[in-house]
């Protein structure tokens, strides 16, 4: 347990003591209230680029406890710490429920954050007239993408995920299939490939042709049953599931080897390529989804900050610009494990991507957005004192029970347990471990999602559009308002078909004055 006694850097010291004088607040308010004020000449150029980060159930809550590990990773408090994402000018929030669930899943937000529509839990790419796992209800319902707009409208596109890239999130960017679980066909059931639904991995390479950037886990379901894989030969799990004995990669090897393409499956080949002269990059660098950051192997498994770098070095050579979508999607699967400090870690990592991306890109033509698809049943509490590590222990005892208890809590999850009829008493127990599963009111095997509403904040062209709580549709709408693709391109036309008659005026002018003097 990390107290101030114990932790103090000179540097927190020397912050607080001047927090006790109120010239500190006046003054970092008054600051604070003219660069707000700079904001009254809004950004409304045409975004080049479009750029989408997406915390997988990275709630409020975990934005704030993020901030403070954040802070305490660096030595300091923690809650005056700024994340990337707190310095983007416009903040909304977005309501997340699916059609037919008041707490939502990650399919359905997906299908409304890329397509704009809202649709049914475990749905992606179809519109809410789908029913979940109905193969027959497929046709006729689907709905596009963003990403498909972007690359419509001659822009290069990518996804870049830390969870497979057929998972929920990407998938709703380019497959239209009634359940979020069909990753290959091995796990289809068979009356739904007879009926002629695709998988997702099938659809990921069939339906938007040349997506330019693919980055992420899932290898496993693009190669044949029982093919072993190229990092873990001898481990069943990872062997490939497609029962159609298609291998997806070397299909995308074949139709993509006239053009500057690489297929890469670790960090070293990765790395090892030169943006300038690769144009479409495929790389799946684990079966399943990533490792978590704090597991990840330095030297085989890149970072999401390391795979978006290279993602925008690519994409931005386009002159028409680019749409990428980033997903930080492990956020979500440490909370629904109870691990809080695995979700905490991936969550600064994603803001350590948006921090990179802001350096590569130009606010005039760069419009970025970072949300949430749904938050979790993840706070913490209980009277901390400034200070107190995030992963601590509440600085009193419980008054029912006598047991000390963490600030970190979750509403539901695994970390229920019960010791001869009484709660866990947690003093015997290392509280701060990367993999503790922090106490819960209810047993759960899973940890839930949690039904409030998520941040959205953005900057950029049109960022000032995002204001106020907003149906969770809305935010493509926006993005594409911003870019002058898909259906929002009307503004775009009249606005430079006038500034093209304004330019010309001068010289028609000057053409006028010149017939006058030759009559």
């Amino acid at each position: 347990m990390c107290l101030w006694s114990s932790c103090w850097s000179l540097d927190i010291i020397i912050y607080t003591y001047q927090e006790k004088d109120p010239l500190f607040w006046n003054t970092w308010a008054q600051r604070t209230l003219k660069n707000a004020l700079t904001l009254q000449k809004l950004n409304q150029n045409t975004a080049k680029n479009l750029i989408l980060f997406l915390g997988d159930g990275m709630g409020i809550p975990t934005v704030t406890a993020a901030r403070i590990l954040k802070g305490q990773l660096s030595r300091q408090s923690g809650e005056e710490t700024q994340l990337e994402m707190d310095k983007f000018p416009f903040v909304a929030l977005s309501k997340t429920y699916n059609t037919n669930a008041q707490v939502a899943d990650s399919a359905g937000t997906a299908t409304a954050y890329l397509c704009g529509v809202k649709a049914n839990e475990g749905t992606v790419g179809v519109s809410a007239a789908a029913v979940r796992s109905q193969c027959n209800t497929t046709q006729g319902n689907e709905v596009t993408s963003i990403l498909r707009w972007a690359k419509e409208a001659g822009k290069s596109v990518g996804i870049v995920t830390t969870t497979r890239v057929n998972h929920a999130t990407p998938s709703a960017a380019y497959a239209h299939c009634v359940d979020r679980d069909w990753y290959s066909d091995g796990e289809m059931p068979a009356e739904a490939v007879q009926a002629g639904c695709k998988d997702i991995a099938r659809q990921l390479f069939e339906n938007i042709p040349n997506i330019d950037v693919i980055m992420g886990g899932g290898r496993k379901y693009m190669f044949p049953q029982n093919q072993s894989d190229v990092e873990y030969p001898g481990e069943k799990k990872h062997f490939g599931t497609r029962i159609d004995r298609r291998n997806l990669v070397e299909e995308w090897n074949n139709r993509m080897k006239n053009k500057k393409a690489h297929y890469v499956w670790n960090k070293k080949e990765l790395l090892s390529l030169n943006p300038n002269s690769v144009d479409y990059i495929l790389g799946l660098f684990e079966p399943g989804d990533l490792p978590y950051d704090l597991e990840r192997n330095n030297e085989t498994d890149p970072s999401l900050t390391e795979m978006v770098e290279v993602a925008i070095k690519i994409l931005k050579k386009n002159p028409r610009g680019f749409y990428l979508l980033v997903e930080g999607g492990r956020i979500d699967h440490g909370h629904h494990e109870g691990k809080a400090k695995q979700a905490l870690h991936e969550a600064v990592e994603m803001d350590r991507a948006i921090g990179h991306a802001g350096l590569m890109t130009n606010i005039n033509d760069t419009m970025t957005v970072v949300t949430a698809d749904h938050s979790h049943m993840f706070n913490f509490g209980g009277y901390t004192p400034r200070g107190n590590t995030i992963f601590g222990l509440a600085p009193m005892l419980s008054d029912v029970d006598q047991k000390p208890f963490t600030a970190i809590l979750y509403g539901n999850g695994p970390g229920f347990k019960v010791v001869n009829g009484l709660r866990e008493n947690i003093s015997t127990l290392d509280y701060e471990e990367n993999n503790y599963q922090a106490q819960s009111a209810v047993p759960l095997r899973m940890e839930t999602h949690g039904g409030e509403d998520v941040a959205v904040f953005a900057k950029g062209p049109m960022a000032h559009l995002l204001h106020g709580v907003h149906e969770q549709n809305y935010i493509p709408h926006v993005m594409a308002y911003a870019a002058c693709i898909g259906q929002n391109r009307d503004h775009c036309m009249s606005s430079s078909g006038a500034s093209s008659l304004s330019a010309a005026l001068p010289s028609l002018t000057a053409l006028l004055t010149l017939i006058r003097l030759l009559c």
